[in-house]
């Protein structure tokens, strides 16, 4: 069997056991010889569908449930299987091809203007509030902790991250602060509270907006927190901070130029921007297609030099870089394990399909952060050499 030849060629440590849709078994690795992680096919298409393009049809595979895991859990098998991959990219030269062809077609046809990305964003985001209270922390925020032990809790880590923006912000009372795609206001409230500033939110989810809103009126903080239903490209005012958190992964590779442009256009002369965004450690490649199918259409995890070049071009200067590892993992991993224990509720919102839908894009993502190329890059953005301080210390201190 091909499938069972190629899968072979890729496993060198550990292993488990494939079963194809005819029954017959096959031995991938060095597979435990008591109750060995089971790879099971029940559609014969898969035989040469995983063998053509198995980023795609996995995928599809095991949410539609013609694939089956035994002995394990997706975790363990995912798990297994990326360390052996590690950060290769395509697995073989038929997905790689395949990936190109989607990839230059996407490129093609991907024009994120203001109306395509707000119907994208609300493919994801206006799903159900009640879903995203399930696995998300108390703050609703839905990007990347920052883990200073991997022992912290999810909130713990959350605030974490909201210090870290804010210290590396460089906030001083009375700014002017924008967030670019302020999801559910957090981190513009967050900014508000702590360091007396006015903030713009603006997003593009009408579900976002409507919470956002709702929690500046509890917190009585309406005239100092403003968020708006509105794409960036439609700012025409200066601010002394930009802040943009989970957001640029949704801009499209077509538009970084516009991007930037507008964040210098909006930052005042003494201002600072952070830009803070996944990121991949490979040179420019085609998105994961399973993911923008089926979870964030439209969106892309940009390499650095994708984005140094409109940096530099924009006018603005790279003033500081930090590159969060592992960071991601950590954060999906509790995300994944908050979505399984609410796995009654989940389906009594939705149907068994859509939890191993989410099942496979927590974990999958998890892994590509553990053992792939997804990292997340934190920029520093300013205009001048002497508007942040020169050194790091101002973010460490109490």
């Amino acid at each position: 069997m091909y499938l069972a030849k190629f899968l072979d060629s890729l496993i060198k440590k550990n292993g488990f056991v494939l079963i194809d849709a005819n029954k017959n078994k096959y031995n991938i690795g060095n597979p435990k010889k008591e109750n060995p992680i089971t790879l099971k096919l029940l559609d014969k298409k898969l035989h040469y569908k995983l063998l053509l393009h198995p980023d795609l049809h996995f995928g599809e595979a095991y949410t539609n449930g013609s694939l089956v895991i035994e002995n394990g859990t997706l975790t363990d098998f995912l798990d297994l299987t990326m360390e052996n991959l590690g950060r290769r990219g395509e697995i073989n030269k038929f997905s790689k091809i395949l990936n190109k062809v989607r990839g230059t077609y996407r490129f093609l046809t991907n024009f994120n203007l203001a109306e395509k990305s707000k119907k994208n964003v609300a493919h994801h985001y206006d799903i159900s509030e009640k879903l995203y209270d399930l696995f998300l922390d108390k703050k609703r925020q839905y990007s990347c902790a920052y883990f200073k032990s991997e022992n912290d809790t999810l909130e713990d880590a959350q605030n974490n991250k909201i210090d870290h923006i804010i210290k590396k912000l460089n906030l001083k009372s009375n700014q002017k602060v924008l967030d670019i795609g302020s999801g559910w206001g957090t981190l513009a409230i967050d900014i508000a509270q702590k360091t007396k500033c006015e903030v713009v939110g603006i997003t593009l989810s009408e579900n976002q907006l409507q919470y956002s809103r709702q929690k500046a009126k509890e917190l009585n903080l309406e005239n100092q927190v403003q968020f708006r239903l509105m794409d960036y490209r439609e700012l025409n005012e200066k601010f002394d901070r930009i802040v943009s958190v989970g957001m640029l992964e949704h801009v499209g590779r077509k538009f970084y130029k516009t991007y930037f442009n507008t964040v210098s256009k909006l930052l005042n002369e003494d201002g600072v921007a952070l830009i803070h965004t996944i990121g991949s450690v490979h040179p420019p490649r085609n998105p994961h297609p399973w993911v923008t199918k089926y979870i964030f259409p439209g969106g892309y995890t940009p390499s650095l030099s994708e984005v140094a070049n409109p940096i530099e071009k924009s006018g603005l200067i790279i003033s500081d870089m930090e590159v969060l590892r592992m960071h991601y993992s950590h954060t999906l991993r509790h995300w994944k394990e908050r979505f399984f224990s609410k796995k009654t509720e989940v389906l009594q919102m939705f149907d068994e399909k859509f939890f191993r839908m989410w099942e496979f894009y927590l974990t999958g993502c998890e892994m590509a952060f553990k053992w792939g190329d997804q990292v997340v890059f934190q920029f520093q953005l300013s205009k001048k050499f002497t508007t942040a301080p020169s050194t790091r210390d101002y973010i460490y201190q109490k």
